[in-house]
């Protein structure tokens, strides 16, 4: 039913999904007080609270563009996005090493992969949802050609790795919360949050450049621009620095559009089985 309803929506032009989202974003805010409570606390920490009502908009169009972006022929779909700076992956790609390109939950992060997999080929690192129901809509919606997805455990980071020594390329969500011994702690946007060292791993591992991406929502749903952005970050060797680095590149890009970063997700979470921040660097320093 729920494949049958996105399907339904995947009708609708992008401007009337967008709209539509809009509006459902604000009704989710008045209505969820803990929803609410987090996105305004996780956007003044970051000092956007400038942006929260556009960024209450932009969260709703996160949700009401998926339909569009999964069931929609894809030629239709990748029509609406425009690329800004492919030279800088085809030098990484020509350059046989393949490519790790880090995409946060940063506008239109759905389309990036699909527009990157119509020109070279990509593996994507893949959670299945925590509803069954959801497993076949989303899994159909990412699995296309060339666009492939890896399981989040150790076979999958085999998977990935192997691609990259192919010379090709990966995908990852970088400010994704990882789940027990994959992540440490370190600082985003000055809370320490549980944050993933597999791209760091991987990089250390081969050698693959670091590419950072995201799609930017165009007003009344007028389409995309994905952008890529080079990682100028020094990573070093110890798993924290690393994170922290990372972390710090996530900043710089959520700033080119800070509405358009999904507040509401629960970036600051402790993972089942992992000991608080306060464990490793003492009380007030969380």
């Amino acid at each position: 039913m729920l494949v049958t309803l996105f399907r339904l929506l995947s009708i609708f032009p992008l401007s009337v999904l967008h709209f539509a989202g809009a509006v459902l974003g604000w009704a989710v805010y008045l209505l969820s007080g803990s929803y609410r409570r987090r996105l305004k606390e996780n956007i003044a920490r970051a000092g956007f609270t400038g942006h929260l009502h556009e960024a209450i908009r932009e969260a709703g169009k996160n949700i009401l563009e998926l339909p569009f972006i999964w069931c929609a022929k894809p030629e239709r779909v990748l029509k609406t996005a425009s690329i800004e700076n492919w030279e800088l992956v085809q030098t990484a790609l020509d350059g046989k090493k393949g490519v790790i390109f880090l995409t946060p939950h940063l506008g239109c992060f759905e389309i990036v992969a699909q527009s990157i997999a119509m020109r070279t080929r990509l593996t994507v690192l893949y959670r299945p949802p925590r509803q069954a129901a959801l497993k076949p809509l989303i899994e159909g919606a990412r699995a296309r050609d060339n666009l492939l997805l890896a399981a989040a455990n150790l076979s999958g980071v085999r998977i990935m790795a192997k691609a990259l020594k192919k010379g090709e390329a990966i995908g990852l969500l970088p400010d994704q919360v990882p789940q027990e011994g994959e992540g440490v702690w370190a600082k985003f946007f000055e809370k320490r949050a549980y944050t993933m060292t597999l791209s760091a791993k991987l990089h250390s591992m081969t050698g693959s450049p670091i590419i950072l991406t995201y799609a930017e929502r165009l007003p009344f749903g007028r389409g995309y621009v994905i952008r890529f952005v080079p990682f100028e970050e020094e990573l070093g060797t110890d798993p924290v620095d690393q994170a922290s680095a990372i972390n710090r590149a996530m900043e710089k890009l959520i700033a080119r559009s800070p509405a358009q970063y999904f507040w509401s997700y629960n970036r600051y979470k402790k993972p089942d089985g992992v000991d608080g921040p306060e464990s490793r660097f003492g009380q007030g320093q969380a």
